[in-house]
This record gives structure tokens, sequence and C-alpha cells, in this order.
């Protein structure tokens, strides 16, 4: 089964109050199969990106995905995890082979950037979850 996979992670100030979403589809009629939010505290934007990614690979996998296009509005995520920017940053290193093997585990996969209107639905999770937060 193929699904995409929209994530976003965000954080409002940086480092700041933190959340990750994910909403997966199927790839090819489009059929939402899950949704899910993270709060992760306080952390910076680009670590609320990864843990994004690992999320929205986590409910892929367990609907049983055997395929995955990820989109996301990080250039820099998408970047390292297809090899075309090194990680230079220690706290990212670990995220960044998280990632890795946790893609390791479909039969094919890809990671792109789109521009934010288009992921919209992970964007909206990502800001409800924080604004709950901030209750």
């Amino acid at each position: 089964m193929k699904v995409t996979v929209h994530v976003d992670g965000g954080a409002r100030g940086n480092p700041g109050p933190a959340a990750a979403a994910a909403v997966v589809r199927d790839a090819v009629a489009g059929a939402l199969l899950d949704e899910a939010t993270e709060v992760l505290g306080e952390t910076t934007n680009n670590v609320a990106e990864y843990r994004a990614l690992l999320l929205g690979l986590a409910r892929a996998r367990a609907l049983g995905a055997t395929e995955v296009e990820v989109v996301n509005d990080s250039e820099l995520i998408a970047k390292q995890v297809n090899g075309e920017y090194k990680v230079k940053h220690e706290a990212m290193k670990a995220l960044h082979a998280q990632a890795l093997k946790a893609l390791s585990a479909f039969e094919r996969w890809s990671v792109r950037t789109v521009p934010r209107a288009q992921n919209a639905d992970a964007d909206a999770l990502v800001n409800q979850a924080l604004d709950a937060t901030a209750l």
C-alpha cells in the first residue's frame, strides 16, 4: 500500500513551545487514513520538523504502508534526508539517523518539499496542538 504523508513541525519561538503533526492519505484515492499530533515541549523548529517526519513515518508503518511519499514544507529536512545537505548540528544527527532508519523500513520512499499552502492540513494540526497547550 502506498501512502502520502504530509508532515509539519513548528515552534513558537526558536526554541519555544513546539508540536509535530502528520496527515496520512491513500496515495491513489486521496482518502484520509490517519492524522496525529504530538506536543513536544520546548524545542527548535528544525527538531519539530524532524519529529513530525518520524511521527508520520510511524503512523504510515502502523497502517501497513509499504511505500511512502513524505511531503513537508521544510527544505532543510528534505535536503538532509535526501543527502543533498550534510547534517552539521549535533542534536540533529540523531534525529536524521532515526529518520533514515524509519524510511529504510519501506520498500520505496521519497521526501519532497512544497510551499506551506500545499501542506495546509498538517500546518493546521500543528497550530491546533500549539493553541491547545497555550490555554
